[in-house]
């Protein structure tokens, strides 16, 4: 009786064992947050919000292509011009990339014309080159297939295919704006401000208007898309199949972006900086980062491949530091987060990247044989005073007002438009925050990893502390050279509208001035949405009717001087004739008239640069034997004087081309102990007009009017007195 009781005891303890255990996985199940389906009327009002944010940003960005459009067409007329007329609009270098996408549509077929421009021998005297490497002509290519596979050239011109396609781009860049604040401000009212600042302020945002097929035009667009997505990437709160679509959109967006543009790598190694920044301050998304390392690697490699194995992209900054990350990622030894030896080793990591990020550069560019920008190394060295130079070219690339410091007109227009104001409000405020977040995680103080609303910590978020690293380092840049203004600007408008439309933002603020009279959740929420609504109102009161002025202002693009040339040229000059000039001349020539030239207005070939200089001496102090010498060595049969450049009257005295000249040949004194070396010559471009002897020797008069002068370079030399 006994055994039956302790074994009846026995099952009684096993049967009570075996039901707590079932009643603490039941207990575990119910503690699991299972997603609840949320009721219809949520679910409804979330699906208009985000069915209006779409329709508000796809909006804004045809709105915006169809305005520059508009603008446009009154600006030079557009529609009412001749063939040539138009083609002359197309200033400097924008006339070399459309001329190639004329000879693209002129081909018999894509991959014959694909061959002529890797094979071109028809543009600079003497020399083939690699126009689709040398000048990214990747978007002439692929404009010039769209306008044939689509049959647009039964429908509309092709010079209204090439720009609306620009302009459209433009619409995009808007559009990828719009979601970026609305994406790092939870509403599609800091995208609308995004747009009114970015359109009101395109001076500084955009160069559209002056240059519309510069390569940055093309680019960023695709630059801006990759940042929206890398946005919606690094957000904590994003589910999986966002996440894949962010993630898919990145990877298409960042190859593309460094197809279309040879300095796409620096813009790109800047981001990673800000990641890798990110990433060392623990501030979570490690893993996420990564990934977007391994796009970098992707597009990298992919690109040096479709890019006729450009070296370029070998031995960027981007490729070394990417490479180290990963190097130093498969170092780091596993310890316990929040330690004094994984603080230890954070800090090792980064003087290991940075050090491993030098190295790999340094030894890349030791055994790869490249012609990587190296006159853009000597220009940073006289710009930053670490070297003086009298050597023409750097002088003159000094003198751009686009690689000079931004002036005061600048901050003021930003200031006008109230746009500088609140962006730098809501940089302090996030930069203050991100910095308290950092000094708690180095502290060890545990914070809550889903940040609410109430808990006024902004700067606890990845994407917004990115894109403050990010937007500090563009700036510092921009500060010093002002044409990267035009990368740091839309960044500008994007964070502001952000900021002040951002409830988070304020509750942060609130939280450190320690609001108690007024709840501070519900006055966060009134003025995110009050401020944002009073700006709207203000700009659209002082700016709307100045862009409606612009628009119903009849321009006029009048330059009956180059027309005529353009049309003396095509109908007197033989069509082996080659022309020597001005870089910018040379650029619409080539666009108009498809004759050969001596140089290209592009900078990023050392040949191409010592060219230009050495046909710029037409306009210094060197004998006729001389000049001759320099234009009959690159095969040159006409030259071209142009009397804007040779009785140039500019306001900053020693930046005209003459004065250039005098100094890198040594004409005038430009430094102390310096030797003045006179000249008996006058200055060429003077004497040549005098028709006497030597210059009648060796140059013939053939056409002139009020702006330039054309002349024959004799082949036989008559010395006659």
């Amino acid at each position: 009786i006994a055994q039956r009781e302790a074994l009846e005891l026995r099952q009684r303890k096993k049967l009570k064992s075996s039901e707590n255990k079932e009643s603490v996985k039941e207990e575990k199940i119910s503690d699991t947050p299972i997603p609840e389906r949320a009721p219809k009327h949520v679910l409804f009002q979330r699906f208009a919000k985000i069915f209006i944010g779409c329709l508000a940003a796809v909006t804004s960005g045809m709105m915006y292509a169809l305005y520059l459009s508009a603008y446009h067409e009154r600006k030079f007329w557009f529609s009412n011009r001749q063939e040539l007329e138009r083609e002359i609009t197309f200033q400097g270098d924008s006339a070399i990339y459309y001329s190639y996408y004329k000879d693209m549509l002129k081909a018999p077929s894509f991959e014959r014309g694909v061959y002529e421009l890797t094979h071109n021998n028809k543009t600079v005297s003497l020399k083939t080159i690699n126009a689709v490497q040398q000048m990214s002509l990747y978007p002439e290519l692929i404009a010039s297939v769209l306008y044939q596979a689509t049959g647009s050239n039964e429908i509309i011109e092709p010079v209204y295919f090439y720009i609306g396609i620009v302009f459209g781009l433009q619409g995009i860049y808007v559009t990828a704006l719009f979601v970026t604040s609305w994406l790092m401000s939870g509403t599609w009212l800091a995208g609308m401000l995004t747009v009114a600042w970015f359109i009101i302020n395109r001076v500084d945002t955009t160069r559209i208007e002056y240059s519309i097929p510069l390569r940055e035009n093309w680019a960023l667009p695709y630059f801006a898309c990759q940042i929206a997505a890398l946005t919606g990437y690094l957000k904590s709160n994003l589910n999986t199949y966002g996440e894949r679509f962010c993630y898919l959109l990145m990877s298409a967006s960042t190859y593309t972006f460094m197809m279309m543009w040879e300095y796409s790598h620096y813009l790109l190694f800047l981001q990673a900086v800000s990641l890798f920044l990110l990433d060392s301050f623990s501030l979570e998304q490690s893993d996420k980062v990564h990934e977007v390392y391994k796009i970098y690697i992707f597009s990298l490699f992919l690109g040096y491949l479709l890019q006729f194995e450009n070296s370029a992209l070998l031995v960027s900054p981007l490729l070394s530091l990417v490479v180290a990350l990963m190097l130093a990622k498969c170092l780091q030894l596993n310890v316990k987060k929040e330690t004094f030896i994984a603080k230890i080793m954070k800090v090792i990591n980064f003087y290991l990247v940075c050090t491993l990020t030098v190295t790999l550069n340094i030894i890349m560019k030791m055994f790869v044989p490249h012609k990587e920008n190296g006159h853009m190394l000597k220009f940073l060295e006289v710009k930053f005073g670490l070297n003086m130079t009298k050597n023409f070219t750097m002088n003159w690339l000094l003198c751009q007002e686009s690689l000079q410091a931004p002036s005061q007109d600048f901050f003021l227009r930003l200031t006008q438009s109230s746009l500088l104001p609140f962006y730098i409000l809501v940089l302090i405020i996030c930069f203050l925050s991100m910095m308290q977040v950092i000094f708690r995680r180095i502290g060890g103080k545990s914070l809550k990893e889903t940040i609410t609303l109430e808990d006024g910590r902004i700067g606890g978020r990845p994407e917004i502390i990115y894109h403050v690293i990010h937007t500090i380092l563009l700036g510092s840049l921009a500060m010093v050279i002002e044409g990267l203004k035009y990368l740091w600007t839309p960044y500008v408008c994007m964070l502001a509208a952000f900021g002040v439309c951002s409830p988070e933002l304020w509750m942060t603020l609130f939280k450190w001035l320690r609001l108690r009279t007024v709840h501070p959740v519900l006055l966060a929420l009134i003025l995110s949405m009050a401020v944002p609504t009073i700006i709207g109102l203000s700009l659209w009161k002082e700016f709307f009717p100045r862009l409606m002025t612009e628009l119903m202002e009849l321009q006029e693009f009048y330059d009956p001087d180059t027309v005529e040339l353009m049309t003396w040229i095509k109908r007197q000059a033989p069509v082996a004739a080659v022309f020597a000039g001005s870089p910018q001349l040379m650029g619409a020539i080539k666009l108009c008239t498809g004759w050969m030239v001596t140089s290209l207005p592009l900078y990023n070939d050392d040949d191409l640069l010592k060219r230009n200089e050495n046909i710029y001496q037409i306009y210094s102090k060197r004998s006729a034997e001389d000049i001759y010498k320099i234009l009959t060595s690159y095969k040159a049969n006409y030259l071209i004087v142009e009397d804007a450049i040779c009785n140039e009257v500019g306001t900053t005295r020693g930046c005209r081309v003459k004065d250039l000249l005098d100094i890198a040949n040594g004409h005038v004194v430009c430094e102390e102990g310096d030797k003045l070396t006179y000249s008996k010559y006058g200055r060429f471009c003077h004497e040549v007009k005098i028709n006497y002897s030597p210059y009648v020797n060796y140059f013939t008069r053939v056409y002139w009017n009020r702006s330039y002068f054309v002349y024959k370079i004799n082949t036989v030399i008559s010395f006659q007195s």
